[in-house]
């Protein structure tokens, strides 16, 4: 199953460092919050990412083309102009970077990946979002009901869309949050089948507005409920509560070696 991760939007609320490069291009432990959740992804499988890329892309592009002078050591030999690298490990990553436009919306960005993603089900993500979801869980909920989309429901009181749900995990409202609401709201995380295609119209859509709205009172939403961690980079201070994290050593998401 492939891997879709949404990092092509202008990240205004971290403006202190976004206006240097993309939002999930801004460091975690020296790496980028990007190669967190794809590291994240590959511990469980899932190796075939399609990043969708928009505002200052090309920071993107260099770090894969440079991957290795990012990852390993390196001998640079200047009279014989050439370069060697020590100590190489190669993700096992196959990554597709798409242009998704400057201004695109979410949902436009989305629809712009279609002849990528092919007939399957895939999965979708934010680049700024970290957690240390079951994703083989996720996967597997997902194809058990059958419905078109499924979105990662979290515990958490912040300035994001409401879901209203039953027990089953069946959306029946995709709305702004109000002052009477609780705390449940769209992590990310989600997997999706192709039809979801069908619910966007072009590079003005939000995702989060009419397609997700439009496949709950289809009755084609449903949420796999996370409990543990989960946390978005909305802010400077946000990143340096995950940077503290990663400095303890006790990173929830750093399920890896």
């Amino acid at each position: 199953m492939k891997v879709v991760i949404l990092a092509g939007g202008f990240g205004t609320r971290i403006s202190e460092e976004s206006h240097l490069k993309p939002k999930p291009m801004i460091e975690i432990g020296e790496k980028p919050i990007l190669w967190h959740i794809m590291k994240y992804y590959s511990q469980f499988g899932y190796n075939e990412f399609i990043i969708c890329l928009g505002y200052k892309q090309y920071v993107v592009k260099e770090f894969f083309a440079d991957y290795f002078l990012h990852t390993s050591d390196v001998t640079f030999d200047l009279a014989n102009n050439s370069m060697k690298v020590h100590n190489n490990y190669s993700e096992p990553w196959k990554v597709t970077l798409i242009d998704t436009g400057l201004n695109t919306m979410t949902g436009g960005r989305v629809k712009r990946i279609r002849p990528y993603v092919g007939d399957e089900p895939f999965m979708l993500t934010y680049g700024d979002g970290l957690s240390n979801i079951d994703l083989k869980a996720l996967e597997e909920f997902h194809r058990s009901h059958g419905k078109t989309a499924t979105i990662t429901a979290v515990n958490i009181g912040q300035r994001f869309g409401v879901l209203d749900m039953d027990e089953a995990g069946a959306i029946h409202a995709f709305r702004e949050k109000n002052d009477d609401d609780g705390s449940l709201i769209n992590g990310g995380y989600m997997v999706m089948n192709p039809s979801v295609f069908d619910y966007i119209e072009g590079d003005d859509t939000v995702f989060e507005q009419a397609p997700l709205r439009n496949l709950a009172s289809d009755g084609e939403l449903m949420a796999y409920r996370h409990e543990g961690f989960w946390k978005c980079m909305d802010t400077q201070r946000e990143k340096q509560q995950l940077e503290e994290m990663w400095q303890s050593g006790k990173a929830p998401w750093k399920i890896w070696e």
